[in-house]
């Protein structure tokens, strides 16, 4: 069914399922009026909790995130998850494998379930995530679970994005020092030792709860939490919703906490106006692009060089 772009907006503030997975893909697309129907979109009462969820390749994520799905259904609460998936460098193409281990969100027609493509952005996040997530809000979705890729140590742009960061970890993957060198101590506002089951799991909240010790925290600060889980099971999962509904309350009802917020949309508008004037100010540069290019390739050009030739030409296009 092709729907026009009052029925598309109409039915994406209703949460019908079809429309806003149409209006995500167009975003996803890089269409001009997606951008404009998405920002046309407002919904003054309540704001859907963003929560983030990162961590290392095989830590469970999908499997928590499935899990954090069905409580909250359990609840009462509408639920929206974004699940980013890893590009390859070569073909541009994704599996959007995440979605196959959220088995019981995945047989709830009320939970809505988005693979989303990375498309060569670094940082954890697809390019069309944030524009995804503010749909997703403006359907009237209580909850937004975004998942990001997790490949590194870099994977930390959720921190702009989400109004809760969660970070997952498993023992045997590393000593604090790898916790230390992926920045998870500033972006964690809650820690879930996942497979707690496992050897190693009271050392590694061991190590987390003497880093945290080390943090500056001030009286109205948010102090991260530790929750061990083992998804599979389903163990510990009603805690860490617990502890996402304190943070929440924390956001809402302390300075601090709206300091937090306020940086996070600020981060968003910065990301986002940046995402448009760097369209607009390269469309149409395939050409001018590829040829110099190809004098960086016969070193008639530095990289450098290249890029004031591409700016002086974007600016001559006003």
């Amino acid at each position: 069914m092709k729907y026009t772009d009052d029925e598309l907006l109409s039915r994406t503030l209703a949460r019908d399922f079809r429309a806003i997975a149409r209006l995500i893909t167009r975003i996803e697309a890089a269409q001009p009026r997606a951008r404009a129907l998405a920002a046309a979109m407002r919904r003054p009462a309540g704001r859907a909790h963003v929560v983030g969820v990162t961590g290392a390749p095989g830590a469970g994520k999908s499997t928590l995130v499935d899990y954090m799905a069905r409580e909250y259904r359990k609840e009462g609460l509408s639920v929206a998850i974004i699940a980013v998936d890893p590009s390859s460098p070569f073909s541009g193409g994704a599996i959007l494998g995440d979605r196959i281990r959220m088995n019981l969100a995945a047989e709830d027609p009320t939970i809505f379930i988005r693979s989303m493509a990375t498309r060569g952005l670094l940082g954890g996040l697809a390019k069309a995530t944030l524009e995804s997530v503010h749909v997703l809000n403006c359907a009237g979705f209580d909850v937004v679970i975004v998942e990001t890729v997790g490949v590194g140590q870099a994977e930390v742009d959720i921190v702009r994005t989400a109004d809760t960061c969660v970070v997952v970890l498993v023992p045997g993957m590393g000593d604090s020092v790898q916790i230390i060198k992926a920045g998870l101590m500033e972006i964690a506002d809650l820690f879930v030792i996942n497979k707690a089951d496992r050897e190693g799991a009271l050392l590694l909240e061991k190590d987390l709860l003497t880093l945290l010790s080390l943090a500056e925290g001030g009286q109205d600060q948010w102090n991260p939490k530790i929750i061990k889980t083992v998804a599979t099971t389903g163990s510990g999962v009603g805690q860490v919703i617990e502890s996402l509904k304190g943070h929440l309350n924390w956001l809402e009802n302390s300075p601090q906490g709206q300091v937090r917020r306020l940086k996070v949309i600020s981060q968003a508008l910065i990301i986002l106006a940046s995402e448009w004037i760097a369209q607009q100010a390269l469309h149409g540069s395939q050409d001018i692009v590829a040829a110099l290019a190809h004098d960086c390739v016969l070193r008639k050009l530095t990289p450098l060089e290249a890029v004031d030739r591409l700016v002086a030409w974007s600016k001559g296009k006003r």
